[in-house]
């Protein structure tokens, strides 16, 4: 069975965060394997706190995952500080990680800063050009390419930006009211629109998490980035077009375990 490990941060709701990727990992048909950068406490409306791990320990996870089973993809969420990018980039180098999808969480959907201003410089500089995909959001791409983005020629440039100065390939997810659910995959020096379809649904608490971890649990099973990526929307797409609500307001996506069984397993 093909592998892929999240380093993130904890959801105390479990919509989002490594509890969102575990499951994401699973009904994609991976062994899903964590490395946790934070505690938080938090829910579907805000985040009331902050717990990082230190650094040494989670150095000590990430060996525990690598030396025993080795994963066949990496997805990198919430990671808060400096110091622990440095590490997770210096383990990833040390054991050749492959397949890195790089999520780089800043903002919670609720507009709760999970970043600091100084750790953007160093994901930057440190896990960007380790990546195989990064996958920000418009207002994330706005910070990593240095430039306001208002439209679809926007996203073009601010992806090839990214995309040119790290040597990784970028997906710029639309939504935040521009270019509905279209995404722009820039790879290989071209510009590629991965369509999709808005659907009304408010309970998006983890799409950001959701997306990434399908995207890595499908390079773990061999498919190229297109692939992966269009099959990942399609996978979220489900998710959010089931429409279900867990309580007021709340919305974790992927306790639709029935819908999504069937990408469970697939080669």
């Amino acid at each position: 069975m093909r592998t892929a490990l999240s380093i993130a941060g904890s959801d105390s709701c479990g919509g989002a965060g490594i509890q969102a990727d575990l499951k994401t990992m699973t009904l994609n048909g991976v062994y899903a394997m964590s490395a946790v950068t934070a505690l938080t406490a938090q829910n579907t409306t805000g985040v009331t706190d902050v717990l990082e791990v230190p650094p040494a320990f989670l150095q000590k996870q990430l060996d525990a995952v690598f030396t025993d089973i080795f994963p066949d993809a990496v997805k990198i969420g919430m990671v808060s500080s400096s110091p622990l990018i440095e590490v997770i980039a210096e383990r990833l180098q040390h054991y050749g990680a492959r397949n890195i999808v790089v999520d780089p969480v800043m903002v919670a959907t609720s507009g709760s800063r999970l970043m600091r201003t100084d750790a953007v410089d160093t994901l930057a500089g440190e896990l960007l050009p380790m990546a195989a995909l990064v996958t920000p959001n418009i207002p994330e791409g706005e910070i990593l390419a240095g430039m306001p983005i208002h439209s679809q020629e926007d996203m073009a440039a601010a992806a090839k930006k990214i995309g040119d100065a790290h040597g990784c390939a970028v997906l710029l997810k639309g939504g935040h009211s521009l270019n509905d659910a279209n995404d722009l995959l820039y790879a290989g020096g071209v510009c590629r629109w991965m369509e999709g379809e808005r659907i009304d649904n408010p309970n998006t608490h983890g799409t950001g998490c959701t997306l990434s971890s399908a995207i890595a649990a499908n390079l773990a099973k061999g498919f190229d980035l297109v692939e992966s990526v269009a099959r990942a929307k399609d996978y979220i797409s489900g998710a959010l077009a089931a429409q279900l609500n867990l309580g007021r307001g709340s919305g974790p996506l992927l306790h639709a375990f029935d819908l999504h069984s069937r990408f469970a397993g697939e080669a």
